[in-house]
């Protein structure tokens, strides 16, 4: 008979709560979940490591007498209805650790290979002028707003917006999974994005279970946040009127930088019936019908009571619609690359085939396990072996 190994009944719950999931969720592969939970029995080994895996907690941690204290490794300025958000998922929390772990990958490659820091990082205060700044990021970006207008669909103008943040040096990473862990789907409930702040290796992480459109302003806040020089994770909600003075700001540049004040005005029929106008202009900008009602506000044609009513109608609407990113999909090699960043993925794959870097490091921070895999996506990225 195998020995069992005594674990404090609140361990259970909290590996599980710290995962998102319920015991429903968990009870067709740990039958006596319940009685766990109770105290009335106790895992063997094998069970206990399994739980660990299932609810991505490290072994250790259910060992402990207490649940551990997490905090939130960078600063936290999400808000749910001017809220804070004050515990975060398995699920973020690696998302951010493996983010880092890139992020110091990159700096080093970085400075081994002579590149400078760019001086845009930091360059703005917040709280700066507006449409100053709007266009400003805009200019250093190339991001050209008739451009973005032409292109046939948001997914199209999402592709144009990362490349030109990537070409100015900054690591765009979106992703709706952990790694490539399908069965590990991030919530964009939860949060929309983060940025890193760094003069050589800024990133940006744009989580990839939301919309195009959304995902199009999550990107946009997270640059304003770099132009900035301030870390943090955010809910990227376009009708944040009422968090930190930081956010306010940062989502009215961002809101600039996509849809300036002087296009939306020049573009805006006041007469036309609201619900076919905000569509309209969604599909002239590339951006979703809640920035598009968000500027409609800003630029004085919705009081704030008609803004807040609208907004909240649009939102229900677009949750009966489930209006979500599938965060994965398509071919694996060209996902792979927007998920870690295709600037990232190019330097770590040279690196890792010159010898520079272990391959063990490349798999890890990949997500990769088999090196003809990491030699497929090499050749999808113009990286040969």
């Amino acid at each position: 008979m195998s020995s069992r190994v005594e674990v404090q009944p609140q361990m259970f719950r909290w590996a599980r709560d710290r995962a998102r999931l319920g015991v429903p969720d968990l009870a067709k592969r740990f039958p006596h979940l319940a009685e766990w939970e109770a105290g009335t029995t106790a895992p063997t080994l094998r069970q206990l490591e399994a739980y660990a895996a299932a609810t991505h907690a490290p072994f250790g941690y259910l060992l402990l007498t207490q649940p551990p204290v997490e905090p939130m490794p960078i600063p936290d300025f999400r808000t749910v209805r001017d809220r804070p958000v004050t515990t975060p998922s398995a699920n973020l929390l690696d998302t951010i650790y493996v983010c880092q772990q890139r992020q110091e990958w990159y700096r080093d490659y970085a400075r081994a290979t002579g590149e400078t820091p760019l001086p845009f990082v930091g360059s703005v205060t917040a709280g700066a002028d507006v449409v100053e700044t709007g266009a400003a990021i805009r200019s250093i970006l190339g991001f050209d707003l008739d451009a973005r207008m032409r292109a046939p669909t948001w997914e199209a103008a999402l592709r144009q917006f990362i490349a030109q943040a990537e070409e100015v040096g900054v690591l765009v990473m979106c992703s709706g999974v952990v790694l490539n862990n399908t069965h590990r789907p991030l919530d964009v409930d939860e949060f929309r994005g983060f940025a890193l702040v760094d003069p050589l290796a800024p990133v940006v992480f744009v989580n990839g279970s939301d919309t195009k459109s959304g995902q199009m302003f999550t990107l946009a806040h997270e640059l304003v946040h770099l132009w900035a020089g301030e870390t943090g994770v955010d809910d990227a909600d376009p009708a944040t009127l009422e968090a930190g003075a930081s956010e306010q700001w940062c989502n009215v540049v961002a809101a600039e930088m996509l849809v300036p004040a002087a296009a939306m005005r020049e573009a805006f029929d006041a007469d036309a019936p609201l619900a076919g106008e905000v569509q309209r202009l969604a599909r002239r900008f590339k951006v979703s019908t809640l920035v598009i009602l968000r500027r409609i506000h800003d630029i004085g044609g919705l009081p704030r009571a008609a803004f807040w009513a609208a907004y909240e109608a649009e939102l229900e609407r677009l949750h009966g619609l489930g209006a979500r990113g599938t965060g994965g999909g398509g071919n694996f090699h060209f996902t792979e690359a927007a998920r870690v960043s295709r600037r990232f993925a190019r330097a770590i794959v040279t690196s890792t085939f010159e010898g520079q870097t272990l391959y063990r490091d490349a798999f890890r921070m990949l997500g990769i396990s088999k090196l003809e895999t990491l030699r497929d996506f090499g050749r999808t990225i113009g990286v040969g072996a």
